[in-house]
């Protein structure tokens, strides 16, 4: 996969009125009076350019609602006459691709447990082959860039253009206030790669809860992304699957009118300032490294000590001091907690390689 990727552009084959595309409907389609009045709502609302609806749920667990299966495939396709919107849903096998294209489903995604086995993506790109069709593709639920460009590639290669990435957050074994963490610097990383590349956020699984699906919308709306996924049902409480991370489609429109749309770059006016602020932003990074190189500095005297002292590299009390205590400065500090505690993860993986270097060193 190139820079220079084939991709149609979103505008070409989604109708936004150049604003941010929104993907809106329930987590689940449980029956079809619930299908037809959270999605006639959403319509009624204005806000929403596609409709979203899972048919197939891969579960975690046996035995927690997967899906209606085929059985919900005539619930969409008789909103989508009644509304006029397109509709999504996500697909996992060629049958599913099959019985989709059936029913005249217009968008398919690929989910997070489905990005993460190149495998079972290959089986759905030779599935798609011949066959022009929207294709969003979400972020595998490990943190693996390399395993959502391998996605695209294979789609790509089976020759469809029409390409958005969905960023949803990956799974996280610490404890944090999000159901995934948002990891923002690898979906950012994978827009700086492929720029022609739609990149939609989806706050509802980075969130799992709903109180938190604003400040995350709003980041990714920060970070100029092309659209936002958000999933909402009549009645969220009651909903069959994720019901924490819903919203009605009236709380849903509130929310998004809420939203501040950034401009994608600064007018001429503003060029001057905006070269000021980021010459000062590369001397606070400078001095950021030579921090850096001065903490490493007494942790390669920690290790010599160590060392000498015929004791352990790994520390897990101390290290559980500092991931906790860092993370309580971050919040004085105004700043994300869930960052900061990922920076230090890496700082103290990187510490462990420098004691451990210096471990090596005895009898040299």
């Amino acid at each position: 996969m190139s820079a220079t990727l084939d991709i149609v552009p979103m505008q070409d084959w989604i109708n936004t009125g150049g604003k941010p595309l929104i993907i809106a409907g329930p987590c689940s389609a449980e029956t079809e009076e619930q299908v037809y009045e959270t999605v006639t709502q959403i319509a009624r609302a204005g806000y929403a350019h596609v409709i979203r609806a899972g048919v197939w749920k891969p579960r975690t667990r046996p035995g927690s609602f997967e899906g209606m299966g085929e059985a919900a495939l005539p619930w969409l396709q008789a909103v989508k006459k009644e509304t006029g919107l397109p509709i999504a849903i996500e697909v996992a096998t060629p049958e599913h691709i099959e019985l989709a294209l059936k029913y005249g489903i217009d968008i398919l995604w690929i989910g997070a447990r489905t990005t993460v086995n190149p495998f079972n993506v290959q089986d759905i790109a030779d599935a798609l082959k011949g066959v022009d069709i929207p294709v969003l593709v979400k972020n595998p639920v490990n943190p693996d860039l390399a395993l959502w460009i391998g996605a695209l590639e294979r789609l790509q290669n089976s020759g469809i253009k029409k390409l958005a990435a969905i960023h949803r957050g990956f799974s996280n074994m610490q404890e944090t206030r999000y159901r995934n963490s948002p990891y923002w610097q690898i979906a950012i990383e994978l827009k700086t790669q492929f720029p022609q590349l739609p990149l939609i956020g989806d706050p509802s699984h980075m969130a799992g809860k709903r109180e938190y699906l604003f400040e995350l919308a709003q980041r990714a709306l920060d970070l100029n992304y092309d659209g936002l996924i958000i999933e909402s049902h009549r009645d969220p409480d009651k909903a069959w699957s994720d019901a924490a991370q819903q919203l009605t489609p009236v709380a849903l429109g509130e929310m998004l009118h809420e939203l501040h749309i950034r401009r994608p770059s600064y007018g001429a006016d503003y060029q001057s300032e905006l070269e000021r602020m980021r010459a000062k932003i590369d001397n606070l990074d400078r001095e950021l490294m030579e921090v850096l190189a001065a903490r490493m500095a007494v942790v390669e005297k920690l290790g010599e000590y160590k060392r000498d002292n015929n004791v352990a590299v790994l520390q897990l009390d101390r290290w559980k001091q500092v991931y906790t205590s860092r993370a309580d400065w971050a919040r004085r500090l105004n700043l994300y907690p869930e960052t900061v505690e990922e920076l230090f993860k890496l700082i103290h993986m990187e510490s462990i390689r420098k004691q451990t270097e210096v471990m090596n060193q005895v009898g040299a």
